[in-house]
């Protein structure tokens, strides 16, 4: 349907701005706090639900939530997930009790806690929960949870493992809870819209997709030999959790700031930015698990992950794509798409962030966060515009705990997401190497020695039931 006369399109031909969630593309270090929060309140949008979802615990209508996290993304999360009614923050759990101050201030009946398996305990009360640790504890809080019967919002990457996505997945499924991932673009109209135009086949198949990002949660340097002291109210131990023990580095080594770089804690740039950026090719694509992987950029160091990958899949193809195969490459840090795919975007600015769709009739470019725009952009001045709504991705999980319609990034679809990026990050230890994977059994068929990355062993004390 082409648009009415003297009507406006509301998504771009060929657009250089990046829509309203601008911030987002930002380092949480280029926006304070406070703005990060305004700023992420006034994006959510409300929507109905029509679908049927899964009934919390909750006699009243009310739920009782706690939020393992209290400051950084878990403040955001909490803050967001606190502004639906029915929801009745009672607790949190933080290994630093020196970050806690704005919990508290927004929060000030809630229950603090230095040690999560202590508010599982004794918070008997509990019907939801959020995630929103780094990236190494994700799996053990999230399962503990799921088998106290806790519905749960998680943050990306789902885990830090293979093998914990895997699981956690499963006993969601098994025991029925409402899950989410934090990837709340998900739920945005941008995201949404995209999905639409590539199922639409606006662009016809897609031959291929090149996407990115310029963040660089990598390092080349050297570890420190030092060992700092501890900050009065922090925990270390409980902060490595089930990791090997060390000494404490200062200056943002580990903590707060940098422990997305380690390879222990975080994911790297891939684990940070492919869950958001991977997840409307996944969507859009209606993509499984990749047949192989392989990284043609440096491999990590003894403690950090690389800057600069350069990861090409190949995914078994879809409806959606052309051929038996589809080829997807992700790129980080200053590493770009070749120019002959930059090329196809005239003159289009390429965005910090963002992925380039290659059809058989045109070219979708899909910044993050930004509307997508469909090239070359004579051919597609008329285009229809779809009729798309976005929504709040947190209260759509919560209103989902309450039986009101789904949550659309449940576990089933970012359990298979999460999986596909994690992958990327085993193929940078083995460079130039393909790593051809079969999904069903977790393993690598061709790379013994890749297997060892797909689940680590937790230290002694830290084991958790179910992983």
């Amino acid at each position: 349907m082409a648009l009415a006369p003297g009507a406006k399109r509301d998504f771009p031909i060929a657009s250089r701005h990046l829509g309203r969630y601008q911030w987002l593309m930002q380092t949480p270090f280029m926006v304070s706090r406070r703005n990060f929060l305004r700023q992420l309140t006034a994006s959510a949008l409300a929507a109905p639900f029509v679908t049927r979802g899964l009934m919390a615990a909750s006699p009243n209508g009310k739920l009782h939530h706690a939020s393992f996290g209290a400051n950084g993304m878990a403040l955001a999360d909490i803050t967001e997930l606190g502004r639906h009614p029915a929801i009745t923050v009672v607790a949190a759990a933080d290994v630093d009790l020196n970050r806690t101050a704005e919990f508290k201030k927004a929060f000030p009946q809630a229950r603090i806690y230095q040690d999560w398996r202590e508010l599982l305990e004794k918070e008997t009360d509990l019907d939801t929960v959020n995630v929103s640790t780094p990236d190494h504890m994700h799996a053990s809080i999230g399962m503990s949870a799921l088998l106290r019967g806790k519905h749960v919002y998680g943050q990306k990457p789902l885990t830090h493992d293979l093998y914990e996505t895997r699981r956690l997945t499963e006993v969601a499924r098994e025991k029925k809870r409402v899950t989410q991932m934090g990837i709340q673009i998900h739920s945005a109209r941008e995201y949404k819209m995209a999905v639409r135009l590539i199922q639409d086949l606006a662009i016809g198949k897609v031959k291929e997709v090149h996407t990115w990002s310029s963040k660089k949660w990598g390092d080349t340097g050297e570890m420190p030999t030092r060992t700092d002291p501890v900050p009065a109210g922090f925990d270390w131990d409980k902060w490595i959790g089930v990791c090997a023990p060390r000494p404490f580095i200062g200056d943002g080594w580990y903590h707060p700031a940098n422990w997305r770089k380690r390879l222990d804690f975080g994911t790297g740039t891939f684990g940070d930015m492919g869950c958001h950026i991977y997840d409307p090719v996944f969507k859009a694509l209606a993509l499984t698990a990749p047949l192989s992987v392989r990284s043609e950029g440096p491999a990590p160091n003894q403690h950090s992950w690389a800057i600069d990958a350069v990861i090409p899949y190949v995914f078994p193809g879809t409806p959606y794509t052309e051929g038996k195969t589809v080829k997807v490459t992700w790129y980080d840090g200053d590493a770009r798409p070749p120019k002959d795919v930059q090329a196809l975007l005239g003159g289009t600015e390429m965005p910090d962030q963002g992925s380039i769709f290659i059809g058989t009739k045109g070219v979708m470019l899909l910044p993050h966060i930004g509307m997508p725009a469909l090239l070359p952009e004579k051919q597609f001045e008329n285009y229809p515009q779809p009729k798309i709504v976005g929504e709040n991705h947190w209260h759509q999980w919560v209103d989902a705990c309450l039986g009101k319609g789904e949550a659309s990034a449940n576990f089933d679809y970012a359990g298979p997401l999460t999986e596909a990026v994690l992958l990327g990050s085993v193929a940078t230890r083995f460079p130039k190497t393909t790593l051809d994977w079969d999904a069903k059994a977790l393993k690598f068929t061709n790379v013994a020695e890749a297997n060892r990355y797909v689940r680590r062993r937790y230290r002694a004390g830290w084991e958790v039931k179910g992983l």
